[in-house]
């Protein structure tokens, strides 16, 4: 994205610009936020219904706090979505897609959350989630299922699909997503959106207690510019006091990353997944074009595949989605005072509970172990090369019903291939950036992802901007929806 044009019509700017430009426009004194909001207001009301990405919205408050004025922030003026799944907005529930948390109400914004107010964003509500992150496609029992703006009949990924479809369809220009397994970058790939990522650390979870309860968790943003992603992570990236540690801030804002293109760097590229099994061609297509597009750019270029440590990730996301379960439903059941009940997890997330009811401690610290190991592993590849460039997912976008949690047998053989590429980089803690560059045979878009060495995302963010200026993709939401 270059300079934003001068678009004074309100609804033009919002299919026309990404957040970056729609806070340019507002702090021009081009548009008023008062006005963005209440297209913002006109767009939930036709669009959400279609395909259900926002659960719960505060429209009203939104009002009133644009109403009491907004802080002079980068973005102030900008219309924006939280995920329903690791970060809290002040009177509403965050219910992680299950029906234990229906009320509870949060009584303070989570320290991201706060940051993004002080930044200007106008908070309007909380998107649909699967329950606690646990699919690779929004479709919870709880909310019912987000539909794809792409094609309505097709999943718009997971578990920040929801975000996803928000931002996709127009509803909103940017949003808030978590990724403990692919859960940004998933819903980017399959809604046409850029997802980074970040770093293990650089984006602290406070008040929640997880860089060590669940380290493979880490939250950001999906957009539609890369230069919104980088802008967002100035925003929300560092610590707060108390956090157990700290990742090397970086040496300049993210945002001025972009303004040059890279060094030539060494690229390695890979079209099979972790296992070894075979990817869709079409993904395989999308990937090799893009090594081709950054050969011609400038770039060393060549095929090359990491030693992926298979096991030591499956141990861990296994313990770990497992472990944070029980204590997560656990600490619920002892604030209500009684004990589960049949209908209070889906059948999925209920086998996933049960299966981490005898883990040891010592289990956990193995996992722990298998986690490092996995870090240094797979993160000595990128003392050979910058850059790794794979699918985002190795298969078509689904349609809905596929991973459909109440049948067991289908997520069991199903779900992982939806996640197949994107797991590993939670293990490690390695930034990771999947950029909508492709399209398959459908019209479906197609995400590739982008890995670098743990802590640079200004590396990521550079070679992302440079694609994009070199195949800009469009921004425009998908809308109307294609049934």
């Amino acid at each position: 994205m270059g300079q934003t044009p001068l678009v004074t019509d309100v609804e033009e700017l919002l299919d026309t610009t990404d957040a970056t430009g729609v806070a340019e426009a507002v702090r021009d004194g081009v548009v008023d936020a008062a006005d963005v909001l209440a297209a913002t207001a006109a767009r939930f009301a036709e669009r959400n219904p279609v395909v259900n990405a926002v659960i719960a919205e505060r429209l009203d408050d939104a009002r009133a706090d644009v109403e009491a004025g907004l802080p002079d922030g980068p973005l102030s003026g900008v219309p924006f979505v939280v995920k329903n799944l690791g970060a809290q907005i002040a009177g509403l529930a965050t219910t992680h897609g299950c029906s234990l948390w229906t009320d509870a109400v949060a009584e303070t914004d989570s320290e991201l959350v706060a940051r993004y107010r002080r930044a200007g964003l106008v908070l309007i509500g909380l998107t649909n989630t699967p329950e606690f992150g646990l699919n690779a496609s929004t479709e919870p029992l709880l909310h019912g299922p987000t539909r794809n703006p792409y094609a309505l009949s097709r999943s718009a990924g997971g578990s920040s699909g929801g975000t996803a479809a928000a931002v996709a369809a127009g509803i909103v220009p940017v949003g808030h997503g978590t990724d403990g397994g692919g859960s940004i970058r998933i819903p980017s790939a399959m809604c046409g959106l850029v997802g980074l990522k970040p770093s293990r650390g650089r984006v602290s979870t406070a008040p929640l207690h997880t860089l060590f309860a669940s380290p493979q968790s880490v939250a950001h943003a999906l957009t539609r510019s890369v230069r919104d992603s980088a802008l967002l992570l100035d925003i929300g990236a560092g610590p707060v006091t108390g956090d157990p540690f700290v990742v090397t801030p970086p040496e300049r804002p993210y945002v001025d990353e972009l303004n040059a293109d890279p060094e030539p760097l060494r690229i390695a590229f890979d079209t099979r997944t972790p296992s070894g099994d075979d990817m869709h061609p079409d993904c395989v297509a999308a990937v090799e074009a893009t090594a081709s597009l950054l050969r011609h750019l400038g770039h060393s270029v060549a095929p090359a595949r990491p030693a992926y440590p298979f096991e030591d990730v499956l141990l861990v996301l296994r313990t770990f989605f497992g472990v944070t379960a029980v204590a997560r439903v656990d600490n619920r059941l002892a604030e209500l005072g009684r004990t589960l009940r049949d209908d209070d997890l889906e059948p999925f997330t209920r086998v996933v509970y049960d299966n981490a009811q005898g883990v040891l401690g010592s289990e956990v610290i193995v996992a722990l172990q298998a986690l490092e190991r996995a870090a240094h592993r797979l993160g000595s590849f990128f003392a050979d090369y910058d850059i790794l460039l794979t699918a985002t997912v190795a298969q078509p976008t689904p349609p809905l019903g596929l991973l459909d949690v109440t049948d067991l047998e289908s997520m069991s053989s199903k779900a992982g291939k939806y996640s197949a590429m994107t797991g590993a980089f939670n293990v490690t803690g390695q930034p990771a950036l999947s950029l909508p560059l492709a399209h398959d045979r459908d019209g479906m878009p197609i995400g590739v992802q982008l890995v670098a060495a743990f802590g640079r995302e200004d590396l990521l963010l550079r070679v992302g901007a440079q694609l994009e200026r070199a195949q800009p993709w469009s921004i425009r939401p998908m809308w109307p929806a294609r049934s």
